[in-house]
């Protein structure tokens, strides 16, 4: 195994040479003309403060306005970041928590309780909803995207759930791509890294007719195994096509049309029992395939009176093969309409419903009851911004929702927001928000660990699902300012205290022997349940300050403090999630340079505290970019990434996968508009 092993890296990593000589030299003999000029001068400060945002309300706002701790990563940030995918982007958000596993697998989350199946956060693509519920978590590797057609990047620290619903429970990240009447032209970029780590796009837009617009790319990635202190393994590679098309109906009608499709094969190591092979634990190369696609189209209707009607509706199929076979299917349709009540009432009410149908095909150690699940979600909210005063404004809402598990939720919220001027907001907010249950709390089953007992053979720690489980969760309070302090500096700070309950837990039951499978072992279970509670608090704070109009610095921290416990009547013992998972102190700096000839220098540090899980150091990050546009027709950049340590480990997963390095990487990117 270790052998072919490899003999297969070495000739992949030959390949992968050729593949990144041959992707360069094709971006540098493209020829033609851009119809899109490239955009050298950047946004203000007071432009990004009145940035439209609508992952808050479902309606526009401007970004200097909103009551709640919004980050928003622009597609300037994207450019100047050196960072290669979304997960690697969200870095840069104070508060949230960003750890590499391995090269295809990430742990994200928000103010703590971070693990691979993190499910208390959740995540969009143009509002389309992308967990899965085999565990209310993402498929970080299916989320996939070229990062050029990213509009921007809306990252909602603290619930979001009066609006968005089950799994807005510690925040909402809303990854929001550009119209394609912006897209217009072709664009081929390539880029290849030190770390023998490949990606290229060709993409091409135009016009429709007379109303419409129209862009189309195919995307191929390739990365080879990272280095690794026990031998695991992660080379992938990825094909992936997708198109968009915006259409002006008329004058008070749009349409949009869009759709996906990803095709994937990765490698992994993982450490596992087999349920029919107790007790020995196997330590193998795993391979992991991926097909998924997804539709989505959007109406928006605005009325003669100015209220606005949004309906949505997209299809989402996955089939991948990961210690198991799980195939998910979802439909959903959500409707909203926005409204003026007089001069005071701003209100925006909505509906949905989604269905999601899941199969599971039995792996290694986990079974999921039949095999066989289906799920529907109903749910309504309603959210009104009452105006008090000219400086002074209520917002008040609720969700109620109906899921297959805990039956109806609500969770409601109330903000207030104080602007004393046009430059500064200060806010205060309450709200609940929940975690929808997911099929492996009501009916998975896995053998979790085998130890051996002196004299009395092995004994197998299994973990039971209990269809009887409640929604974990939270109640929120926060603080909030955000000001222009002048015209060369913000400042956006938030203080926020979390209660959780019902947090999930394993409760041990009454051990037992068994013959079934052999040999004879003692049986140790413990059952699903929602004996857990936790108080958290702490301050998240960014600032911009432009020390000239060519030099931007930019800085985040995070302090946060997790306090997790279980209820007097619970004998738990084991949590889903502990304060181990999660730093308690992160810190950022990035710092963006126009130099003369057209010349960009930028320069990202970041820190992340220690983990207690591991346990996992603490580590400081620092990234450099060196970026030319060459006319207006080519982009070509040289980043260096982790350069002040050659590797290290930056999670260790609870769920069998062994994780690899991050390494020290030098890339090269290439970017021709025509």
């Amino acid at each position: 195994m270790k052998s072919a092993w490899s003999i297969k890296r070495n000739t992949d990593n030959h390949g992968a040479r050729h593949l990144c000589m041959g992707m360069i030299c094709m971006a540098m003999t493209a020829i033609a003309q851009t119809t899109t000029p490239v955009d050298l001068t950047g946004a203000t400060l007071e432009d990004l403060m009145n940035i439209q945002i609508t992952s808050v309300s479902k309606k526009g706002q401007s970004l200097s306005k909103v009551a709640s701790s919004i980050y928003v990563i622009t597609q300037d940030d994207i450019r100047h970041s050196g960072m290669t995918s979304v997960p690697e982007l969200l870095r840069m958000v104070p508060g949230v928590e960003v750890a590499r596993i391995n090269a295809n697998t990430w742990a994200i989350s928000i103010r703590g309780f971070n693990y691979r199946y993190s499910g208390k956060v959740l995540v969009l693509i143009d509002g389309r909803s992308v967990y899965t519920s085999l565990f209310s978590g993402v498929y970080w590797d299916q989320q996939t995207m070229p990062l050029e057609n990213i509009d921007r990047i809306e990252v909602i620290r603290g619930p979001g759930g009066t609006v968005w619903g089950a799994n807005a429970m510690n925040g909402v990240i809303n990854v929001i791509t550009k119209s394609a009447t912006v897209t217009h032209g072709g664009l081929v970029s390539v880029q290849a890294d030190s770390e023998s780590t490949a990606k290229a796009l060709a993409q091409y837009g135009g016009a429709a007719g007379a109303n419409g617009s129209y862009r189309v790319y195919g995307r191929y990635t390739r990365n080879e195994n990272s280095p690794s202190g026990n031998l695991a393994i992660d080379a992938g590679h990825a094909l992936q096509m997708g198109f968009r098309s915006d259409w002006n109906l008329g004058a008070r009608d749009k349409l949009t049309l869009q759709g996906d499709m990803l095709g994937a094969s990765e490698a992994e190591t993982i450490t596992t029992l087999f349920s029919n092979r107790l007790p020995d634990y196997y330590t193998f190369g795993d391979h992991v395939h991926v097909a998924a696609g997804n539709f989505l189209g959007r109406w928006n209707h605005t009325f003669a009176n100015g209220s606005e009607a949004t309906a949505q509706i997209y299809y989402d199929r996955y089939r991948r093969f990961d210690q198991g076979l799980n195939i998910q299917s979802t439909g959903d349709f959500d409707f909203h309409y926005h409204l003026r009540a007089g001069e005071r009432n701003d209100i925006v009410v909505g509906g949905s419903y989604r269905l999601t149908d899941q199969n599971f095909t039995n792996g290694y150690e986990v079974t999921f009851g039949t095999g066989h699940r289906r799920d529907n979600l109903f749910s309504g909210f309603v959210q009104d911004e009452v105006k008090l005063t000219n400086s002074v404004s209520l917002t008040m809402g609720t969700k109620i929702e109906h899921n297959s598990y805990t039956g109806y939720e609500y969770e409601p919220s109330i903000q207030l927001a104080w602007s004393p001027s046009s430059r500064q907001t200060a806010w205060a907010s309450a709200s609940k928000a929940i975690q929808q249950p997911h099929w492996l709390f009501a009916e998975g089953q896995g053998d979790g660990a085998a130890v051996p007992i002196p004299g009395a053979g092995i004994a197998i720690y299994r973990l039971i699902g209990n269809p009887k489980g409640a929604a974990p969760t939270v109640f929120d309070f926060e603080l909030g300012y955000r000001a222009e302090l002048s015209k060369r500096m913000t400042l956006d700070t938030t203080v926020f205290l979390g209660n959780y309950k019902e947090l999930e837990t394993l409760d041990p039951q009454t051990p037992y022997f068994t013959l079934n499978p052999a040999p004879a072992h003692l049986v140790l279970p413990s059952v699903f349940g929602n004996l857990g509670k936790a108080k958290t608090y702490g301050i998240e704070t960014s600032a911009h300050w432009d020390v000239t109009k060519r030099w931007r610095i930019s800085l985040g921290y995070g302090f946060l403090q997790m306090n997790v416990s279980q209820d007097a009547l619970g004998n738990s013992t084991y949590f889903a999630t502990t304060s181990g998972d999660s730093p308690k102190y992160q810190a950022k700096f990035r710092s963006t340079m126009k130099l003369p000839h057209h010349v960009d220098w930028d320069i990202s540090a970041y820190y992340v505290g220690a983990l207690a899980s591991g346990p996992v150091p603490s580590y400081t990050r620092l990234d450099t970019r060196l970026g030319r546009h060459i006319g207006e027709f080519i982009d070509i950049s040289i980043a260096g990434q982790n350069l002040l340590g050659p590797r290290r480990v930056e999670f260790l997963d609870g769920a069998q996968i062994n994780p690899t390095e991050t390494a020290r990487a030098i890339s090269l990117s290439i970017t021709r508009h025509f």
